[in-house]
Order: C-alpha cells, then sequence, then structure tokens
C-alpha cells in the first residue's frame, strides 16, 4: 500500500539560512517522491535565493530545486530584506509562515509541519511574546501537554538518538523548582505514547537522568534525588509495566553509551536505551549537538499534528554564502514522512 503524506514547511527568518536549506533539500528527489510538500513562504524571496546561489556561489542547479517547481503558499513581505540581517520585519513574516502553516494542518490540509528556523529575539521586536515556535504549536492546537524531543539517526551506525527534555527554555535557578512528580509523568507518558504511535516500539526502555552531579551523591551533592525523584521513578516503574524505566542515571555518564553507539567506537556494542529524558535544557542538548549537530531534529510530540524541524538556529552569518548544511533540513523531513505513514497505517 502506498502512502503518500502531505508536508507544509515554513520558511523561517527570511534573512536567515531557511530558503538557503529549504531548496537544498527538496533538490533531493526522494523526499519530493515520497510526499506533498507544500512552503509556505515568499515565492519572490526564494526565487531570488535560488538566484542569488547560483550567481554567487560554486552551487550547481543540481544543488538546488528550482522554486518554480514547488508548491508554495506565499505570503507577503512588502519591505526588501538583506541576507544576514534580521530585524522585525523579518521576524514578524517568519510568525505570520508559522500561523498560517498551522492553521491550514488544522484543517487537515496536511499531515505535519517542518518548521525552518526563527529567531526568537526577532517575534519578539515584532511584537510576538513567545519562548519558541513549540509553544505557539501548543497553544494554537489547544494543547497544553506537550514535549521537545530531539532526534538523530547516526551517518557512522545507523544507531537512533531520542532525547527528551523534561524542562526546557528556563533559566538553570529555575529547574529545580520546575520539576514535579506531576511533570515528570506528563513527560514520561508523552514520551512512551510517542514511541508506541510514531516509532511503533511497545515495550520501550528509557534512560532518565538524576538532576545533579552522580545524582546526588546520596543527597551530598544535592537532595533532590532522595527528596522525591528516587521515589517517584519507583512509583512510575509500577505505573507503567510496558516500559522499562532505568535510572537515576548520573548525568555524566548516561551518554557515554549513546556516543559509543553513535560514532561506532566500541568493540562490543553498548546496551543503550531506546529513549533518554534529560531532566533541564543543556543536560539534553549538549549532548545531543555534539553528536548529531548536523542530524539532529527537533520534534514536538503531544501535537494532534506532526512537527519536526532541524535543530539549529538561523545562522545569519553565514545565510546567502552558499554554505548552510541542508542535512538536519533534511532528516527533519524524512521524519516527518516516516512518522505520516507510521500513523496512517494504525
Amino acid at each position: 500500500m502506498s502512502i503518500t503524506p502531505s508536508l507544509v514547511i515554513t520558511q523561517g527568518d527570511p534573512a536567515g539560512i531557511g530558503s538557503e536549506i529549504i531548496l537544498k533539500a527538496l533538490a533531493d528527489n526522494s523526499l519530493t517522491q515520497q510526499s506533498q510538500i507544500t512552503i509556505v513562504g515568499n515565492r519572490q524571496l526564494l526565487q531570488f535565493t535560488y538566484e542569488h546561489l547560483l550567481q554567487q556561489t560554486e552551487l550547481t542547479e543540481q544543488d538546488l530545486a528550482n522554486p518554480q517547481t514547488l508548491s508554495l503558499l506565499d505570503i507577503p513581505l512588502k519591505d526588501n530584506i538583506t541576507l544576514g540581517q534580521g530585524d522585525a520585519i523579518t521576524g514578524g513574516f517568519s510568525f505570520a509562515c508559522l500561523k498560517k502553516a498551522i492553521a491550514l494542518t488544522l484543517e487537515g490540509k496536511f499531515q505535519g509541519i517542518v518548521t525552518a528556523p526563527i529567531a526568537k529575539s526577532l517575534w519578539k521586536a515584532a511584537g510576538h511574546e513567545y519562548p519558541g515556535q513549540t509553544e505557539v504549536l501548543a497553544l494554537s492546537a489547544g494543547v497544553n501537554k506537550f514535549g521537545m524531543m530531539f532526534i538523530g539517526q547516526s551517518p557512522h551506525t545507523g544507531w537512533m538518538l531520542r532525547s527528551l527534555l523534561a524542562t526546557t527554555h528556563i533559566p538553570l535557578a529555575d529547574v529545580s523548582q520546575a520539576l514535579t512528580p506531576e511533570l515528570m509523568d506528563l513527560k514520561l507518558d508523552l514520551l512512551i505514547n510517542c514511541l508506541q504511535q510514531d516509532f511503533g516500539i511497545g515495550q520501550p526502555e528509557i534512560a532518565i537522568a538524576g538532576l545533579n552531579p552522580h545524582s546526588g551523591e546520596a543527597g551530598q551533592l544535592g537532595t533532590e534525588e532522595q527528596d522525591w525523584l528516587l521515589s517517584w521513578l519507583k512509583q512510575a516503574q509500577s505505573k507503567y509495566p510496558q516500559a522499562k524505566l532505568i535510572g537515576l542515571v548520573p548525568p555524566d555518564t548516561m551518554w557515554v553509551k549513546p556516543g559509543q553507539a553513535w560514532y561506532g567506537n566500541y568493540q562490543v556494542k553498548p546496551r543503550t536505551a531506546d529513549a533518554y529524558i534529560a531532566l533541564y535544557h543543556d543536560q539534553g542538548l549538549i549532548p545531543v549537538k555534539l553528536m548529531a549537530f548536523d542530524q539532529a531534529i527537533n520534534t514536538t510530540v503531544g501535537l494532534p499534528f506532526i512537527r519536526t524541524s532541524p535543530d539549529h538556529g538561523t545562522a545569519f552569518d553565514i545565510a546567502g554564502q552558499g554554505i548552510a548544511q541542508a542535512s538536519s533540513m533534511s532528516a527533519a523531513i524524512e521524519l516527518a514522512i516516516q512518522i505520516s505513514r507510521q500513523r496512517l497505517l494504525q
């Protein structure tokens, strides 16, 4: 049975590398043959980027999708923009692209959204006070239970890394207060459902990090583990018998086996988990970006539709130079296709 998902890609901040990585990713015919892809953005900007890259860099027509062949829903961009110089105008444009993509997806026109990078500070400059795209997606969909997960497949071994964050974009000083048994229940439930629904893993093995160095060292290096995290884990192990929950793993050693599995520099294949829960942003993102900077994908779990995104920013400093890596955007599109098919088969 052939399943062809419909996906929408947002153009992201027009002063960044969004247009370039979209054109590079969609030059791969295998992606466009596997799915029906529509871009929400500005056709004139996409055409300008295409011509600029062909004229000013060493890229050829084989490296880029021709904008004339792409399906695009046009969002007006009245003011001229300069590549590499984002401002309130570019921030407002990227926000409008996202909102349009969400509205169409909620209407049932698309199974999923792939978002190109935006600049949060420029959203704020444009009057949109949101921590990021994840929160806009959840609010627009009427969802208050959602999570941020990062996925990457090793180009060396094929091993797949999945890491979910318990807390996301908050100051480090606020993490201990934000973490609660209720929050951990919510994130674990989202993760288990995602592994079952989107990856077909019915009995997942999940490693959960401690909060403090050495997971608190029996209370010597922090007390959160002793105060409630260990008792929460014990209750969760009873509550979710379909999952094998491992923890609380010392944060400094939790990523050793994933690193070995990613790079393949081991004699005997290490035992790795199906997914990992990090308790705060950098605890999860530093190892993910160290291993999978060019392959990692940001996906939002808990939404009524699929959302994936490259795990990098707008890269204003290299915009228009033709050197932006499109591997993360390609991986984000590929993952959205795979999850769409998995869901459509259910």
